[in-house]
């Protein structure tokens, strides 16, 4: 008898420690989802009013209400138009149409803001990211290597930003319009080449463009005939910029085209237009896009931009 309760002792001590075996094996060879999301702005403009008003706060204060929609990402990425120096704004209390009133220097803190509220790569092929020249362009490579927040798209070397998220390698590639001859930018060819390279290499490629023309509500002919020569190239989703208002959507051969986010952050406020922009939540997958939520977003008058679903007290908490 003593020997049976042994054994019988024995076994029920057995039993658990081979079921909970058998459970790790279990959750052990499930297989590992990977998938990235991330979320996509229009134009970030830091000088002017925005300056003004962060001034008058904090650092953090015109992204304060959206910031916690950004933290719910894998990363941010939009378009930062214009370069981080430490020159004084020439904007800052200009004339509305006066030359001085259009070029843009941002705060050297413009970086680490950015990577506190998520925003962790930004575009730089745009009109304005030589607003001081080449030495402009070079302090705000500079400053953003500093911060950690990766570019694409940068005049001197039509950079691509390459990144492994979750699992998922994205490579983001720039198209910019504005490209002045001889001085590098990404062109319509150079585009393309990357787009191809970034197939071959196993990336999923991300076009962000700074193109079309400001405040039109549609975009031009050239400007759709350009998108879906980057789908055709191998692009998995194609995302405009520079119009400052939201414009027209499509699917071309399976593949998401937006043509304008408009405005993330910016101190326009002369139309409804310009303060009603648009996000984009990109769910992507080793193969490429999951799926696209849309996402309302406004920027107020107080300099703050917010979810068009933000309760009036998150809005209020920024005044």
């Amino acid at each position: 008898m003593h020997l049976f309760s042994s054994f019988l002792a024995l076994f029920l001590m057995f039993v658990p420690i081979y079921g909970r075996q058998v459970e790790m094996i279990a959750v052990a060879s499930r297989p590992t989802v990977r998938e990235a999301t991330v979320l996509f702005g229009g134009d970030m403009m830091f000088d002017r009013w925005i300056r003004k008003t962060t001034e008058l706060h904090d650092d953090d204060y015109v992204l304060s209400c959206i910031s916690p929609l950004f933290q719910k990402a894998d990363l941010v990425v939009a378009n930062l138009e214009g370069p981080i120096t430490s020159n004084s704004s020439e904007s800052v209390d200009s004339v509305m149409g006066a030359p001085q009133n259009y070029v843009f220097t941002f705060p050297t803190t413009t970086g680490a803001i950015l990577y506190a509220h998520n925003i962790r790569v930004v575009n730089l092929g745009n009109n304005h990211i030589d607003n001081f020249g080449t030495d402009g362009e070079i302090s705000t490579v500079e400053a953003l290597n500093d911060a950690h927040v990766d570019y694409f798209g940068d005049p001197a070397s039509s950079t691509v930003a390459k990144k492994v998220i979750s699992g998922v390698p994205l490579a983001f590639i720039n198209y910019n319009q504005f490209i002045k001859p001889g001085h590098g930018g990404t062109s319509a060819s150079t585009t393309v080449e990357q787009i191809i390279a970034a197939r071959k290499d196993g990336y999923v490629p991300v076009v962000y463009t700074h193109w079309g023309i400001e405040y039109a509500t549609s975009s031009p002919l050239f400007v759709h005939v350009l998108a879906h020569e980057f789908i055709d190239a191998g692009a998995e989703i194609v995302i405009g910029s520079h119009p400052h208002v939201v414009e027209e959507s499509e699917i071309y051969n399976g593949k998401h085209i937006y043509y304008s986010l408009g405005n993330l952050v910016f101190d326009q406020y002369f139309a409804e237009g310009v303060q009603h922009g648009l996000m984009i939540e990109v769910h992507f997958d080793p193969h490429g896009v999951r799926s696209v939520k849309e996402i309302k977003i406004n920027t107020l008058k107080s300099g703050i931009t917010c979810p068009d679903d933000a309760p009036p007290d998150d809005k209020m908490s920024s005044l």
